[in-house]
């Protein structure tokens, strides 16, 4: 009976430290696993805040550019701290931004679309609250 009872504990402990390494490894941070994307995907249009959009996606400037800011092609902010659907940056990235109110193209601009991946990370990023980390 005993040793049933420690399997039992032991099972519990062990789904639930494997629970808590999952959530740690699918934590999105914004310095490690959005700016790479942003400097080489994005900040090559728009690098100074003069461009379409006005956001600046250099690294240094773009938490601040993008996150609580409104959109100036939606009635949408472009990232809300916890809402990927009322995010409109999101809905650019993938090719919804005109169901939400949002106009001209998918992003990024004459290339090709990001990767699955690489949204969902946006997405998790923008889900966990969006955190300048």
């Amino acid at each position: 009976m005993k040793t049933r009872a420690w399997a039992a504990v032991a099972a519990a402990m062990g789904a639930a430290l494997a629970g808590a390494t999952a959530a740690h490894a699918q934590q999105v941070s914004f310095a490690r696993d959005i700016v790479p994307v942003l400097r080489t995907r994005c900040a090559t249009c728009h690098l100074t805040g003069d461009e379409p959009g006005g956001m600046k996606l250099y690294p240094a400037a773009a938490y601040r550019s993008i996150v609580k800011v409104r959109s100036k092609g939606s009635p949408l902010q472009l990232v809300v701290p916890g809402d990927p659907a009322g995010s409109y940056l999101l809905h650019k990235i993938e090719g919804t931004h005109l169901d939400s109110g949002g106009n001209g193209v998918r992003m990024p601009f004459a290339q090709p679309p990001l990767e699955d991946e690489t949204r969902d990370r946006i997405r998790a990023w923008i889900a966990d609250g969006a955190k300048d980390n």
